[in-house]
């Protein structure tokens, strides 16, 4: 019963290697995206944690703008 419910574009017909290997550039590019936005949201938080709970909005600023930097710099020189 489990060889049923295998997927994978190997076993998919009339597939080339060519489309094979743009979907799973497609896919890891869509993997690094979702990555970058987990980040950033927890950066965002910890930034909005500063600001409030610990009543440091200038360094919050300063931390949530370098981090958003450093994560966009950081996944551009990734790709």
């Amino acid at each position: 019963m489990a060889e049923n419910l295998t997927a994978g574009a190997a076993d998919t017909p009339g597939l080339t290697t060519q489309e094979l290997r743009e979907h799973e550039q497609a896919f890891h590019s869509f993997s690094k995206l979702i990555l970058f936005a987990i980040l950033h949201i927890g950066l965002v938080l910890a930034c909005m944690a500063l600001a409030f709970l610990a009543n440091i909005p200038v360094l919050a600023l300063l931390i949530g703008l370098g981090g958003t930097a450093a994560l966009v710099m950081g996944f551009l020189v990734v790709t």
